[in-house]
């Protein structure tokens, strides 16, 4: 075979080749500092809202509240009116903390924390609403807030 006969390079079509040009479009278009800004966002949105049906006006916990603590969700080895507290503080705390990405990893465990002992306690079958929550905390701890937060402002990491 001599080198006219050798057929010229193809560029790739193959699905790999074209995920691959896609993904580095994607990166292009999307800083990190957008993905994860909207990672926080998003995941802070989940739980602060879930903190604000705890409580009426500010941060007076309902008596509906504790009635659920102490009847539904029952968390072993924590009264009701403790785990009450527990909760809607960090409902409100951590996802504040997340928006502004001060302590941005501290408060993606925490609320990790959270989302396990719902899981496992609580509602055992809505395992894939919190696989989603799961990923997205998980995110922040492996990543951290990015460039847009006050942890990187103060250099928290």
């Amino acid at each position: 075979m001599t080198e006219s006969d050798t057929p010229a390079p193809t560029p790739p079509t193959t699905v790999a080749a074209l995920s691959g040009r896609c993904a580095r479009l994607f990166e292009r278009l999307v800083p990190a500092w957008l993905l994860s800004l909207v990672v926080r966002l998003g995941i802070a949105a989940v739980f602060f809202l879930s903190g604000r049906t705890k409580v009426d006006g500010l941060l007076h916990i309902t008596d509906g509240t504790y009635y659920l603590f102490a009847e539904e969700y029952r968390v072993p080895l924590i009264p009701g009116d403790i785990a009450a507290h527990l909760a809607t503080w960090s409902e409100h705390l951590f996802p504040l903390l997340l928006v502004l990405g001060l302590m941005t990893r501290l408060s993606a465990l925490a609320l990790l924390g959270m989302t396990l002992v719902i899981q496992t306690f609580v509602y055992p079958g809505a395992w894939a609403t919190h696989l989603t929550w799961a990923g997205l905390l998980l995110y922040l701890v492996r990543h951290g807030a990015g460039t847009v937060s006050l942890d990187r402002l103060f250099r928290i990491a």
